[in-house]
């Protein structure tokens, strides 16, 4: 039986094709299309799921779901609109188009669009982002916790999972969001909402939590369960299209910063201290759920679980005994979540749990054959080096010895927002200079943004305070004291954006000024080539760990083709770029013709 899971027209469109209950293949339109969090229907994804599956065509599939439900999202909206006019009208006006001519019509677009006469179903938001995070998880049962922005009324929902059926008993409704809170900081901290909330979570460190009490005393009412509810006064996204208004602004003293303008101490304290109440209100609801359900685990999705300071928190509190987050934890891992759901509920399939979880490592997408990598390189005439498959691992640990940047495409994308060791920007962690060369010459982003490790599983705990795996780099965990640098009176003196000149430990390229790291654990079962490549480098230098980050520069989706690849190695300074079994060095490539204002081709995220 194949289900195809869809998710589309917020952000973050995307396709998910479920085989008999076991997870086939899942990919973001915006890998194909090359625009960032895409929301359009995601004609490109559902195609690379049916051929990756061996469907001919829509025709064979035996379901398809959608991960929300329309009309209830419409009646929000409206009821919305109706509760602040007049206030609110230009956003009206704004979103009633797509809405009238296409939303409301879905069940038509999607049955026109695939050729399809099967069953279409449609769940409901929170219930997608619950069944994602359960279905795949390792656990029997658990506890579920999701947290976003807004789905159609739900904000925030608990409930808990239990062989082949998830349910959801207890929510959060709009306009009282953690999401849309943690978005309005973001916003107001001159950063994108919807894009730019892990940039705030990165600043964080590097601010004070001076604004808590302010928060808690004026915007949010946060009860002992971890339920809350907002001053509405405060925010316009209720019926605008600005977060937040004047009254806000005045709570600070401070105007909402201009984006692209220096960050000031202000806005770095600005976004401690929401981050530190976003910690309270996550640890409360765990807290909450673990005494109601009495399950020992937890299961998270929706946009908030993609906040690894906050899940790494979670964790070292101890208030379950293991966490399991959906990699894709925004709305594209709705399509899966809603693909599962139908496997589960509407068929009413068992469910198998084993060793891992089901999520395949989350490399999920499009994978390039030598053939395909090959025919494009002689086709575009790019000079290449044949060093075979089985030499790549070797060859490139070499390279990052070296000190050079290196572009890793190999295998199955990645489905969800990180690089998981199959599209990175890799290079040695252990370098002073690593962090700053490839926030500034590679990715052409802020200068503040830290940089993840990929470390070797069996070498985790060597570096890092954590007692599991962490393979989908949703956990933050700190340096252990023995890698730590021990600092100097001026440099414990240093504030703000100061911070960033310290070396804070033996691998300063990935250790952020918290002395935390985003961390991803490697395992040979999961990613066998990237293990094999890290445990060379091991081998060579004595250090089990990399630097890694995303094949792509600023505003621009992770690369999904060779194409997509060689395009951005050529505009970046990364020395070199191992494709398959072929490794490309920039100084022997021909010259090419790069536009001046390529980067305008990506909107700043």
């Amino acid at each position: 039986m194949n289900i195809l899971g869809i998710s589309a027209y917020y952000h973050d469109s995307a396709a998910c094709l479920v085989k008999d209950g076991e997870i086939i293949s899942a990919a973001q339109e915006e890998r194909f299309t090359r625009k960032k969090h895409d929301p359009d229907f995601p004609k490109n994804s559902i195609e690379y799921c049916l051929n990756e599956a061996g469907l001919g065509s829509a025709s064979e599939l035996d379901c398809v779901v959608f991960y929300d439900k329309p009309f209830i999202k419409f009646e929000r909206l409206l009821l919305t609109y109706l509760s602040y006019a007049p206030a609110g009208l230009r956003s009206f006006m704004t979103a009633m188009p797509t809405w009238l001519t296409q939303k409301l019509w879905l069940r038509e677009e999607i049955s026109k669009r695939l050729k399809f006469k099967g069953p279409l179903l449609f769940s409901e938001h929170h219930e997608s982002h619950a069944a994602s995070a359960f279905f795949p998880s390792p656990f029997e049962e658990a506890a579920v916790l999701t947290l976003d922005g807004v789905g159609e009324w739900a904000t925030a929902s608990q409930g808990e999972g239990r062989g082949n059926r998830v349910s959801i008993s207890r929510e959060i409704r709009f306009p009282h969001s953690l999401g849309l809170l943690y978005s309005a900081f973001t916003y107001f901290c001159g950063f994108k909402v919807n894009s730019g909330e892990y940039k705030l979570m990165g600043l964080a460190p590097y601010g004070e939590p001076r604004f808590v009490d302010e928060i808690k005393n004026n915007l949010i009412d946060i009860k002992d369960d971890g339920s809350f509810r907002l001053n509405l006064k405060y925010f316009s996204y209720m019926a605008g299209l600005r977060m937040t208004n004047k009254r806000f602004a005045a709570l600070f003293g401070v105007g909402p910063r201009k984006p692209e303008s220096a960050i000031t101490d202000i806005y770095m304290d600005l976004a401690r201290s929401i981050q530190a109440v976003t910690e309270e209100i996550v640890l409360k609801m765990a807290r909450d759920i673990r005494e109601r359900t009495g399950m020992r685990n937890l299961c998270m999705a929706g946009g908030v679980a993609l906040n690894c300071v906050a899940n790494g928190a979670l964790l070292r509190e101890g208030v379950f005994d293991d966490i399991w987050i959906q990699p894709a934890a925004g709305d594209a891992g709705g399509a899966l979540g809603a693909a599962m759901l139908a496997w589960h509920h509407y068929y009413g399939k068992p469910r198998k749990t084993g060793k891992g979880d089901a999520q395949r490592g989350s490399l999920l997408g499009p994978e390039f054959t030598d053939e395909q990598i090959e025919a494009f390189l002689v086709e575009n005439d790019i000079l290449f080096e044949r060093v075979g498959r089985e030499n790549v691992a070797a060859r490139t640990a070499e390279l990052l010895e070296e000190g050079n940047v290196v572009g890793w495409f190999q295998g199955r994308m990645e489905f969800g927002p990180r690089a998981l060791g199959a599209r990175s920007i890799i290079g040695d962690a252990r370098s002073r200079d690593m962090q700053s060369v490839m926030n500034l010459k590679i990715k052409f982003r802020e200068s503040f943004r830290p940089f993840a490790p990929s470390v070797l599983a069996e070498r985790a705990a060597d570096y890092f305070c954590i007692d599991r795996e962490s393979p989908y780099m949703l956990l933050t965990a700190d340096a252990r004291k023995e890698t730590r640098r021990e600092l100097s009176s001026e440099e414990l003196s240093l504030k703000g954006l100061d911070k960033l000149r310290v070396a804070r430990s033996s691998t300063p390229a990935i250790t952020h000024v918290d002395y935390s790291a985003r961390v991803q654990t490697v395992s040979k079962d999961a990613n066998p080539l990237y293990h094999e490549m890290i445990s060379e480098f091991d081998r060579r230098t004595g250090c089990g760990l990399i630097i890694n980050t995303s094949f792509n520069v600023r505003g621009e989706p992770i690369v999904c083709s060779p194409e997509d690849a060689y395009r951005c190695f050529m505009r970046t300074q990364m020395d070199y770029l191992v494709m398959g079994g072929f490794v490309l060095d920039k100084k022997r490539q021909p010259e090419v013709e790069i536009p001046e204002d390529w980067l305008k081709e990506f909107s700043p995220d």
